[in-house]
């Protein structure tokens, strides 16, 4: 059942048609020019086969923002792990992994804290971790890059500049292994072919010749 009042509509008047999308907790996006309410819950009525199968698949995707609220899990190289809370004395915030659960200490309850731990850890375990993949495959594949930089965003999981500069989301440390070498693999052939074209794809499969299948189960995941 699609409940027509479950949406977040942002006018904007440059537009000139309806658009759907989700965000990353998973509530759907209309964007639009000035329109009535009418032609608004029309679309949705229309779309509403499209919109309940993209929720069903968002409530399947692994790593999805924390509800702090709930019993919530933390994804660490491929693996889910009990994120729990506990009450802490001290006045300071900290977060624990000791390789099967992560235990979130603090004194005060603030979710912005507590995403910020989360974040650091990861952009940490990046620092250590990808460097020396990179430069393994880099070797492998008779390749040079120029720098390797980290951030958390929202829709890439890496990114090679024209410079040759790598750029890696933070979050993939919640990923499996072979998919976290896809990714690296991806962005170092972007030194040699800057597109997606045949060639591109072919020096992918040249390294990773089941790279698909890593593709695959990058789908399964968000950053």
């Amino acid at each position: 059942m699609l409940l027509l009042s479950h949406y977040i509509h942002i006018i904007n008047p440059k537009l000139k048609h309806i658009y759907l999308s989700f965000n990353e907790q998973g509530e759907l996006i209309i964007k639009s020019p000035k329109v009535s309410t009418i032609q608004i819950e029309k679309l949705l009525l229309k779309k509403a086969s499209w919109i309940n199968n993209s929720r069903k698949k968002f409530k399947e995707k692994k790593g999805k923002s924390i509800d702090f609220t709930s019993k919530s899990e933390l994804y660490f190289l491929g693996e889910s792990h009990t994120l729990v809370l506990v009450p802490y004395k001290k006045k300071r915030t900290k977060l624990n992994f000791d390789g099967d659960l992560f235990r979130l200490y603090y004194s005060v309850y603030d979710e912005k804290v507590f995403q910020h731990h989360i974040d650091t850890f990861y952009k940490e375990e990046a620092k250590q971790y990808i460097p020396e993949l990179v430069n393994t495959w880099a070797k492998v594949m008779g390749l040079v890059y120029s720098n390797i930089s980290f951030r958390k965003t929202k829709r890439q999981w890496g990114s090679c500049s024209g410079r040759n500069d790598l750029s890696f989301n933070t979050m993939m440390m919640k990923l499996p292994l072979a998919v976290i070498q896809y990714i690296i693999v991806h962005e170092l052939s972007h030194i040699k072919h800057k597109h997606h074209q045949k060639a591109f794809w072919l020096l992918v499969e040249k390294y990773l010749p089941e790279y698909k299948t890593q593709v695959k189960e990058l789908k399964n995941f968000t950053t």
